[in-house]
């Protein structure tokens, strides 16, 4: 398998999205509050004291007192501290894994920031939003964002600092995700410059990383390394703030290099060292995931059939949990938008309320118009779900079946107690009629079959309705999707041909007849399991 197709990327940096100790400096007057109010000097130690816990990597207790100070901020009434609450607690959650809750802090301080025309606070606010965004596959959204923040820098204090080398590494994980990768080691080069001026090793660490993903996508796997290394190095003879992601994220694809190389032992020593470090909070994160399917397919290069089925189950099982807790967040996303758009609504209303009374009535009507849009909406999301967990299913079977079938089986039909030495020649012949494929043959039918394996049709039937447990039909049909999806799955040129030409393809005279029996076995269309096997390589290549 292509090495590829199975990397990922979703960088979740070493770097505190952006520094918080410059958030609290941009907080016009501030000092003059905290003199003269006690409540909000509590709440500044709140937050320093989980910004503490937050560089630990311990973001539940780093949450604790983000909320602690933003409780203080709300009876204070205090918009600045309220932002700086929000936006930090936002980061701990993101950096956490959940989703959602960092999606509903970072609306909330956007909104904040927005209302006060905070210009740097809005950068920070956005700063991790892309980051979550672009989890979410919403790619597009967190790439509008992600140009404002390089148009606004040099409008920010931010010129020149660590933030702005944070600015330019997250934004070029965008640029990543998108594969434009000349803009991503333009970016990368902008920051290097700054980190090396400012001694900036986190700075350094990170697009290391990203120089090596690169170049690992590239196919230059020799710079690749280089660049690699580079960040190893840092990581052993430097102390810095977060660890974790850089450890895993420098594994990963020094371990891809070693793979795509062909020296799986060393690949396969890399992967265990970051499985080695995992907490149980840690496997829920997508290069940890993409880590265990990695895992898998170098001991299956081996041979190790038994290994490779087990990290590819627990692959499995965390890619599934982790696309549960997506689907919540790409609702929440959906809701944010509704809302804003029920609010445009409401607004026009109360406009044309002043004007005339039937423009009331329009305005009503665009609201009942949007909801059942969204209801619709709604409707098309919670079917596309059902079909998600349908595809996850078969995706799962085939995986294991793709094993299975590569481990030594000396008896094919060893299970089957059979002392008919016609019944046995019979069966042996269909063996090999299916491995010679013959059933995707446009002209392969019951008659033609019996030929084959040197019997009558009436005879073939019942053996197979007594061995296979199926009517012939149904058996030929078996054989052909079960062929299709495996092909499908691993051949990406075919998955560019028309349904037609698949059908024609695989021995079916109609794509209406290959539809409904696709459907039949799988609960879903041809056309989904393609798109989202295309979608699924992907987000593969793009997570990092």
């Amino acid at each position: 398998m292509d090495n590829h197709t199975i990397s990922f990327g979703m960088t979740f940096r070493n770097t505190r999205v952006l520094s918080i100790n410059l958030f609290l400096v941009l907080v016009l007057g501030f000092h003059t509050i905290i003199a003269q109010d006690d409540d909000i000097a509590i709440a500044l130690k709140y937050i320093q004291e989980g910004e503490s816990y937050y560089n630990s990597d311990d973001f539940e207790k780093s949450i604790e007192f983000f909320n602690k100070a933003e409780v203080i901020a709300n009876a204070s009434k205090s918009d600045t501290l309220m932002c700086i609450a929000q936006t930090m607690k936002g980061h701990a959650y993101m950096m956490g894994g959940n989703n959602q809750k960092a999606l509903d802090s970072y609306y909330d301080a956007l909104a904040i920031t927005q209302k006060k025309g905070y210009l740097d606070r809005e950068v920070i606010v956005n700063s991790g939003l892309i980051l979550v965004l672009k989890r979410m596959n919403q790619l597009d959204k967190a790439h509008t964002i992600a140009s404002q923040m390089i148009t606004s820098i040099d409008k920010t204090s931010f010129k020149n600092t660590q933030n702005h080398v944070n600015i330019l590494t997250t934004v070029g994980d965008i640029y990543l995700a998108r594969e434009q990768y000349d803009s991503v080691l333009s970016f990368a080069e902008q920051g290097i410059t700054i980190s090396r001026t400012l001694d900036y090793k986190e700075g350094l660490l990170d697009l290391y990383i990203k120089k090596g993903m690169i170049y690992y996508y590239k196919k230059k796997y020799d710079e690749s390394l280089t660049y690699l290394f580079d960040a190893q190095n840092i990581l052993q003879h430097h102390e810095v703030i977060n660890k974790f992601f850089p450890i895993v994220n420098s594994n990963y694809f020094l371990a891809s290099c070693y793979y795509e190389q062909g020296i799986y032992d060393k690949a396969i020593v890399t992967l265990l060292q970051t499985i080695n470090i995992l907490k149980e909070g840690d496997l829920m994160k997508p290069p940890v995931i993409q880590t265990h399917l990695l895992l898998a397919n170098c001991y299956r290069a081996q041979k190790d059939f038994e290994k490779a089925l087990h990290w590819n189950s627990e692959y499995m099982r965390l890619t599934k949990n982790f696309q549960a807790e997506k689907d919540e967040t790409v609702n929440k996303i959906f809701e944010k938008e509704a809302q804003k758009l029920e609010g445009e609504i409401e607004n026009l209303k109360n406009e044309q309320e002043a004007n005339a009374k039937i423009k009331t009535y329009g305005a009503f009507g665009l609201i009942v118009l949007a909801l059942v849009v969204l209801l619709l909406a709604y409707r098309y999301y919670k079917g596309k779900k059902s079909n998600k967990i349908r595809f996850d299913d078969l995706m799962q079977k085939i995986n294991d079946l793709e094993i299975q079938e590569k481990e030594p089986n000396s008896d094919v039909i060893k299970e089957i107690s059979i002392d008919d030495d016609k019944i046995l020649a019979i069966l042996k012949g269909l063996d090999r009629l299916e491995g010679q494929e013959f059933f995707l043959r446009s002209d392969c039918n019951l008659r033609a079959m019996a030929k084959k394996t040197k019997t009558n049709a009436t005879y073939l039937s019942k053996i197979i309705n007594i061995h296979k447990e199926k009517n012939f039909n149904d058996y030929i049909n078996d054989l052909r999707i079960n062929y299709v999806l495996k092909r499908l799955k691993n051949d990406r040129k075919f998955r560019s041909f028309s349904i037609k030409s698949i059908a024609t393809e695989i021995g079916y005279k109609s794509d209406y007849s290959f539809t409904k029996h696709f459907k039949a076995k799988t609960g879903l269309n041809p056309s989904y399991y393609i798109k989202n096997l295309e979608g699924q390589q992907k987000q593969y290549e793009n997570m990092f």
